[in-house]
């Protein structure tokens, strides 16, 4: 196990241990940031591995970088200081990690019917 699955599964365990999933990731493309680029009043700073985007006298938001620097990393409990302006543009960039598509579906529409083969035991 690398040290970060070490780090994140202290997160979730601290998460779900409060009752309190606010610090767990989510990912977006690291081009959501070139929006903010040579704006006059917005800032990203970074080291090699967290940065900052801030607005003067507005908002800010930290985030984490990913290795290979395509992807950053956003707690959840953070993304409501993202205007509300703003936010349609985040979404835009929201990415996942290999994931089930119809899981997702099925979070989106509670109580819906979804034909996804025969069950099975696993």
């Amino acid at each position: 196990m690398s040290d970060f699955e070490s780090i994140l599964r202290i997160t979730v365990r601290r998460g779900l241990a409060a009752d309190d999933t606010s610090n767990l990731p989510l990912h977006f493309e690291a081009e959501v940031l070139d929006r903010y680029r040579g704006i006059e009043g917005y800032s990203i700073i970074r080291t090699d591995t967290v940065g900052r985007l801030r607005r003067d006298g507005g908002w800010s938001i930290d985030f984490g970088i990913a290795p290979d620097e395509t992807l950053i990393h956003v707690a959840i409990g953070d993304l409501p200081r993202i205007p509300p302006a703003e936010r349609d543009h985040w979404a835009g960039f929201a990415t996942a990690l290999p994931s089930s598509q119809m899981y997702l579906q099925m979070r989106l529409a509670p109580g819906s019917c979804f034909d996804d083969g025969e069950l099975r035991k696993w």
